[in-house]
């Protein structure tokens, strides 16, 4: 077995600050930073998008010109901003440089070139893994992520002297499924074409490539591993992921501390720890200031930083809310996604300006305010795999209410009698996915804010206390490259 150090390809379709649409990008973005920082030899490649060229130097070299299933291919070589880590970039202008989302056009609509788009970018990290573009590095370990990258395994798996592979499952519900067609059109191997390898339902699936083929596969929270290998949350894969359960594991997911502290961070009123908790008022006034909402310190300010999706419970909290507007608590919303539910927020807002303020989008600025500037965070989802937003919120000293799912269970402590007196509470937990559930956590937290504030107090310190860092995830995916090296080599 070769030790770490190693040399590590981490293939990602996004990483912060790069580019950045949900949680894989931060924890590509800081991962390999953490990795780095344990000695190990990280190369991170992307897709080179339009947003992600227009943050790198214009006098970027090419290190390679080739051509994969058809398309002329440069490899860009830069380093991942504000770090060291170095990154490789797949220039391709016929299949990346567009306006629009990694995965989405300006309408929301899926890119109809997504398999060709993320087959090419598959094809090329095996290649730069066998060192077959004369970059004089070879990968010893490669680390694919979600569906997009689920081919790379699948390409690897049968190269002689082949790295070890990891695949990490980040969301299940997205599984990179097309048709028979499309497979044709990729030229894939047609040995690939049955149930136990990329086959599913008729079409194929770019997702089991790495269920199937990577040595170790993990989840980003001990619970979700558990969770999807269930009829609940597998969506379809849960049989195979049970036959592959020796295999798999959950890591949770870290924070970049640097990013997401309080102590430290420019983008809020005023900075303060846990031992200075009385400037988190400063940060709530500043926070109601700019929503417009009245300037009070004895109201419950409520926080919700999310995609406006399903998955993320908004259907609850649109039905919940109505109820809670004779009650001490403002509301501060930021986020974009489902129209419908966009729209009904916004007229929600309208009628009840002194209670609820909403703001449709993503701002990063904005959402570090909220996470400092409000008491309690709401993230009522139906699945989450890991979550951040909770680890953010606790970093706050603000107490989340979670549903118990996923990360959500692994990292919340509820409030009960026995946690608040061992001091050991650091949120409160849903008893399940429901309006009852979700109105009950609220009440809980309502009245211990209004009636016991040295235990609230007691909370904020305790989930500020908390190690949520990825020096200590980035120790465990160390042991599980060396687990996956030891699999690859038998």
């Amino acid at each position: 077995m070769r030790l770490a150090p190693s040399r590590i390809l981490y293939c990602a379709s996004e990483a912060y600050p790069l580019i950045k649409t949900g949680g894989l990008a931060d924890v590509a973005g800081s991962l390999v930073v953490a990795l780095q920082e344990l000695g190990h030899d990280v190369l991170l490649l992307l897709p080179a998008y339009r947003a992600v060229l227009q943050k790198i130097p214009k006098d970027t070299p090419a290190l390679a010109d080739l051509e994969v299933l058809g398309y002329s291919i440069q490899l860009l070589r830069s380093v991942l901003p504000g770090t060291k880590v170095p990154i490789l970039l797949v220039h391709c202008p016929a299949l990346y440089d567009r306006d629009g989302t990694p995965y989405h056009d300006a309408t929301g609509s899926d890119w109809p070139d997504n398999a060709v788009r993320f087959a090419v970018f598959s094809h090329v990290a095996a290649r730069i893994a066998q060192d077959k573009f004369g970059l004089n590095w070879r990968a010893d370990v490669v680390h694919a992520n979600d569906w997009q990258t689920g081919l790379v395994p699948a390409l690897l798996h049968n190269v002689p002297n082949r790295p070890a592979l990891i695949f990490t499952i980040h969301n299940l519900a997205y599984q990179g499924i097309f048709d028979r067609d499309t497979f044709v059109a990729l030229a894939l191997p047609e040995i690939f074409w049955h149930f136990e390898a990329l086959e599913y339902h008729g079409g194929f699936s770019f997702i089991k490539g790495g269920l199937i083929y990577a040595d170790r596969i993990n989840t980003v929270s001990p619970n979700y591993a558990k969770e999807i290998q269930t009829v609940a949350f597998g969506h379809g894969l849960e049989a195979l992921l049970q036959f592959r359960s020796p295999r798999l594991n959950g890591i949770l997911n870290g924070i970049d501390i640097t990013v997401w502290n309080p102590v430290t961070d420019p983008e809020i009123a005023h900075t303060y720890d846990e031992q200075h908790l009385q400037f988190k008022a400063v940060n709530k006034t500043d926070l109601q200031r700019r929503y417009g909402l009245p300037e009070d310190n004895t109201v419950m300010l409520m926080g919700l930083v999310s995609r406006i999706a399903d998955q993320k419970g908004i259907d609850l909290i649109l039905h919940s809310l109505p109820g809670w507007i004779e009650k001490p608590i403002q509301w501060v919303i930021l986020g974009s996604g489902d129209k419908v539910y966009e729209n009904l927020l916004l007229e929600l807002a309208q009628r009840h300006l002194l209670q609820i303020a909403v703001r449709i989008g993503y701002d990063e600025t904005l959402a570090h305010r909220i996470e400092a500037g409000v008491d309690v965070f709401l993230m009522p989802s139906r699945f989450e795999p890991c979550g951040l937003n909770q680890l953010y919120s606790q970093r706050y000293g603000t107490l989340p209410i979670v549903s118990p799912v996923g990360g959500l269970l692994d990292t919340v402590t509820d409030a009960s009698p026995k946690t608040l007196q061992n001091n050991s509470a650091t949120g409160f937990l849903l008893q399940d996915v429901s309006i009852t559930s979700a109105t009950n956590a609220i009440n809980r937290a309502l009245d211990l804010f209004q009636n016991n504030r040295s235990a609230w107090k007691t909370m904020q310190q305790a989930a500020m206390q908390k190690d949520s860092s990825w020096k200590r995830s980035a120790k465990a995916y160390t042991e599980l490259y060396e687990q996956a090296l030891l699999d690859a080599e038998q």
